[in-house]
């Protein structure tokens, strides 16, 4: 990639996080229902820090904070870089104001400009660009967290607010789950090494699989009411031990963002509280409770490779969609149209039975930087493919999402295999 083309992705990809930011109002900025959930007004400032801190203050001899107390303020884990505010916390950060934060993002945007049209002649010019892409990978990263983290804290406001009223959940009747093969044997994983791909996707290695089988679309609301309606979440023979722990110790009965209003099944959704269609894609479930409705179901979750050996082999017709303003604007999951594999992005973000785990020959990069991905390998499980809210660039079939299996936030859902 060119400087200018850089330099023009950049931009777009900033000014990008402020069009998604429009339908809230200023109350909505400091909101955070939870630890894991960060406020819109910290997903702002953070993603401005990390062009601050790894570029601005190391490669831009004359550049001048705005606060040295943002570097605390809005540091997430780089226990490198020095102290952290408690992420629990972050939502009582009243200050800076939202103005200031806008402010901040000015200055780091114009600082950044002035970097990039100087970086062909820095002695570092190689390690400034590649750490630009990173930085805009990065701020994608959070602006799909601003949607998952959004839809979390409004839908603990009983008034059930709405982020756009836009947001349509109506559906067609999927058909019938059917199943393709994919036969086994020795296969490739990982980064090919054509564009941009983050640490944790490398390096390309080999695996060995089984034959095996995989559902042509997700499961749907319908499909995981009727696990419900069989007692789902009180048959123990169907749950992990600490997926059945979990689930009792949480009181879950259905998925997050389910409720049952007035006599009416709906769902929570960013436009707000909808009926509940069963050709839905079924949405925010745990990897847990993927797991158990798998084994209720006969089948099991994919492991990561089986499903980027199915993702690679029949990308040509699965491709990404294009995620833009545009699709934005629905930020629900669509249900499959019954043309062979689908919904392997632009749907859920699928939970497989893989460990999130190094590949081998892993090697995070040096520095504070490297804590980017390799030290949270551990006690987590690989999620692959995307959402109806992941950038387009991000939908690949190398990408390893990652989350705790008790986790429910994010647009997790389920494909079987077998």
């Amino acid at each position: 990639m060119s400087v200018e083309a850089l330099r023009d992705s950049f931009v777009a990809t900033r000014r990008q996080f402020l069009t998604i930011c429009e339908p809230l109002e200023v109350e909505d900025y400091g909101l955070q229902a939870a630890e894991f959930a960060s406020p819109p007004k910290w997903h702002l400032a953070h993603t401005t820090w990390f062009f601050e801190t790894f570029l601005l203050k190391q490669f831009l001899g004359d550049y001048e904070p705005v606060d040295p107390m943002y570097e605390v303020l809005f540091n997430s884990y780089y226990n490198g870089i020095g102290a952290q505010h408690p992420r629990a916390q972050r939502g009582l950060l009243s200050r800076p104001l939202l103005s200031e934060v806008l402010s901040y993002r000015e200055h780091v945007d114009k600082a950044m400009l002035l970097l990039l049209a100087t970086a062909s002649v820095h002695e570092e010019c190689e390690t400034i660009l590649s750490r630009t892409v990173l930085g805009i990978e990065h701020e994608r990263q959070h602006q799909e967290l601003f949607f998952t983290d959004v839809k979390y804290s409004l839908g603990a406001n009983p008034l059930y607010p709405t982020y756009r009223s836009e947001v349509c959940t109506a559906n067609e009747a999927p058909g019938p789950l059917q199943w393709t093969k994919f036969e086994g044997g020795l296969i490739e994983i990982g980064h090919n090494g054509k564009g941009f791909c983050f640490d944790n996707e490398q390096p390309r290695h080999r695996v060995y699989i089984e034959p095996f089988e995989i559902a042509n679309r997700l499961v749907t609301n319908g499909d995981y009411q009727d696990f419900i309606d069989d007692g789902g979440y009180e048959r123990p023979e169907f749950w992990l031990a600490d997926g059945w722990a979990t689930a009792q110790r949480e009181h879950w009965t259905a998925p997050l963002h389910w409720h049952e209003r007035e006599g009416e099944s709906v769902e929570f959704t960013l436009g707000g509280l909808k009926t509940r269609s069963r050709a839905t894609p079924l949405c925010h479930v745990s990897g847990y409770e993927a797991d158990a409705y798998a084994r209720w179901a006969g089948a099991r979750l994919p492991t990561e490779a089986q499903w980027e050996h199915m993702a690679e082999q029949t990308k040509g017709s699965t491709a990404p969609r294009d995620i833009n303003d545009a699709h934005l604007l629905h930020c629900h999951p669509e249900s499959a149209k019954g043309g062979g594999l689908e919904q392997l992005y632009g749907a859920c973000w699928q939970w497989t039975q893989t460990a999130y785990s190094p590949y081998p020959g892993f090697a995070p990069s040096t520095g504070a930087i490297g804590e980017y991905n390799g030290k949270f390998m551990s006690n987590q499980w690989v999620l692959r493919g995307g959402s109806c809210v992941t950038p387009s660039s991000q939908a690949r079939p190398g990408y390893r999402n990652f989350f705790y299996p008790q986790d429910r936030w994010q647009f997790s859902g389920i494909r079987l295999a077998r």
